[in-house]
């Protein structure tokens, strides 16, 4: 049987995938426990190199519930890196998996569950996505300090009733904006995709209060939450949004727009891990 197809079996507990996952990278790594974990999205994937030393790298696909990424400009690879400073090891998922894939919420989830039986007890969510203010365009970072989940789906099952009110951390927030004061923050807008949203979706969003608008992250974060993982999200503004901008959104663009803020973005964020 495939290492990912569990997962679709509703008899299954994700969690036990999950924890299938971490045993394997325990034994794999070295790496009894890992302190913090991060996700890496588009335009986000040099931090890792600047965050300390890579102890182990292995092919998604090779760890339980992890398959190969679907999207350009994801990597494949789940990472365990020792931060010099502090000897503390940092998970580094380069294998996310998009509600838009059609294999279900549960491999949604699977990585930051995956993260929080690894022992990590803080997550990184970072993401290039559109952004809805002109004054921040393309190559701007921005800390998710909310999110409007416009997906119609939820990674928790059964009578799971998880307060969100700090799910995006004020503690974490406060630690990113001590490195770099000129940090903004907005609400997220994770759409299902694959689809780019269209003008008029992309005003709703901004009437209900969203700055960002993109096709991931939200549903993580509420799993990390669930699994009782401390949330930090970031997003990269790739693109102003179906209507903001004027040019026509397409996949190879937005990649090609997170090449030039890709070393200052990676700086930043092992500057803030580092800080954690």
């Amino acid at each position: 049987m495939n290492k990912s197809q569990s997962l679709d079996d509703p008899r299954t507990d994700p969690f036990d995938v999950a924890q299938d996952a971490a045993v394997l990278l325990a034994g794999e790594t070295g790496v009894a426990q890992h302190d913090f974990a991060l996700v890496l999205g588009s335009g986000w994937g040099g931090a890792a190199e600047l965050i300390g030393e890579t102890i182990a790298e292995l092919p998604s696909w090779e760890v339980p519930g992890f398959a190969e990424p679907a999207v350009a400009g994801h990597v494949g690879t789940i990472r365990s890196i020792r931060m010099p400073e502090t000897g503390k090891h940092v998970l580094v998922l380069g294998a996310r998996a998009h509600l838009y894939e059609g294999r279900g919420v549960r491999h949604v989830a699977h990585g930051v569950r995956t993260a929080a039986k690894a022992g990590a007890s803080v997550i990184v969510l970072t993401n290039g996505c559109g952004g809805l203010d002109v004054l921040r365009g393309p190559g701007t970072p921005v800390l998710i300090s909310d999110h409007l989940n416009l997906t119609g789906a939820s990674p928790l099952e059964g009578a799971a009733f998880v307060d969100l009110t700090d799910l995006y951390s004020p503690r974490l927030r406060a630690i990113a904006h001590q490195v770099d004061p000129a940090l903004t923050e907005g609400v997220y807008a994770q759409f299902r995709g694959p689809q780019y949203e269209t003008p008029a979706e992309v005003r709703m969003a901004g009437r209900l209060g969203a700055d960002l608008v993109g096709m991931s992250t939200a549903l993580e974060a509420i799993a990390a939450r669930h699994a009782g993982l401390e949330v930090l999200g970031i997003s990269l503004v790739t693109n102003l949004a179906a209507g903001i901008g004027t040019r026509p959104l397409a996949h190879e663009d937005v990649l090609e727009a997170a090449v030039p803020a890709g070393p200052r973005i990676s700086r930043l964020l092992a500057q803030i891990v580092r800080q954690f």
